[in-house]
């Protein structure tokens, strides 16, 4: 894993956990070659993770603790995470999920990515291995689907990975419009299409992901998914609403396309 990324650009990571103890104190561990400061939002865990969470703080002085009194949802700890980011005066903060999913040898690639394009949302696409259920990947060709209509675009290769670089600007817009995002396993998607409509670059950056056989997986197939089923039918309505806006930009996106294609 390549090392180090000047401080001086404000970026830092932030690492929501609801009950996952067994591999988080290996990822920040993995991180400390990077000598960036990380945010770890606690989001109400019981009392063995708690433990591990306040030994990791003691332990490395990179890391910030940040304590919710009750779960709120996945969606709830990044936003409490980014508000802690910008009142810091971060740029930009790589968001990681806790279960050891993510393969942090492609840390150095997200960041490369957003130094080049700092403007963009940098976000990783999945690579599966066997470690996937079956109802976990196709269930997710069905919010493809329904993103592609929400922004009348194929921009969106994949909206639900939590691996992620957040422009805190573009974030911060969407605060002072007092814009709605979901707080639970719905964030990742919503947050995603509403940059897509503030014309935020997204970009994608190939990554393997792996589910560890003894991983805690805090995705209701029901309840989420009904939570996620009217997400989708509050962007379509706002899509609506847009969508004279969006037909102009895809028009001008067409007519760049062919104007570079006859050059």
């Amino acid at each position: 894993m390549m090392s180090s990324v000047n401080n001086s650009e404000k970026y830092g990571f932030i690492i929501p956990n609801y009950n996952h103890h067994l591999v988080i104190e290996s990822t920040i561990r993995a991180l400390q070659d990077f000598k960036l400061p990380i945010i770890l939002v606690d989001d109400g865990s019981n009392e063995e993770t708690e433990q591990v969470l306040t030994h990791i703080e003691t332990k490395y002085s990179n890391v910030v603790l940040l304590r919710r009194s009750q779960n709120g949802g996945k969606g709830a700890a990044v936003q409490t995470g980014l508000a802690e980011a910008l009142r810091q005066g971060w740029s930009h903060a790589l968001q990681i999920d806790a279960d050891g999913q993510h393969d942090l040898n492609d840390v150095q690639r997200l960041l490369s990515q957003s130094k080049k394009q700092p403007q963009a949302l940098i976000s990783g696409q999945p690579i599966y291995d066997e470690s996937i259920s079956k109802g976990r990947y196709y269930g997710r060709f069905i919010t493809h689907f329904w993103v592609y209509i929400e922004t009348l675009s194929t921009e969106i290769k994949d909206s639900m990975c939590g691996f992620r670089v957040y422009p805190l600007k573009a974030y911060q817009s969407l605060q002072l419009a007092n814009t709605r995002l979901g707080n639970k396993m719905d964030f990742d998607i919503e947050i995603m299409v509403k940059m897509h409509w503030l014309q935020v670059p997204i970009l994608f950056v190939p990554t393997k992901v792996h589910y560890p056989e003894n991983g805690i997986s805090h995705f209701h197939v029901f309840d989420d998914n009904v939570l996620i089923s009217l997400m989708h039918t509050r962007l379509f309505f706002g899509m609506l609403w847009r969508l004279p806006k969006l037909l102009v930009r895809k028009l001008q996106q067409s007519s760049v396309n062919k104007t570079s294609g006859m050059v």
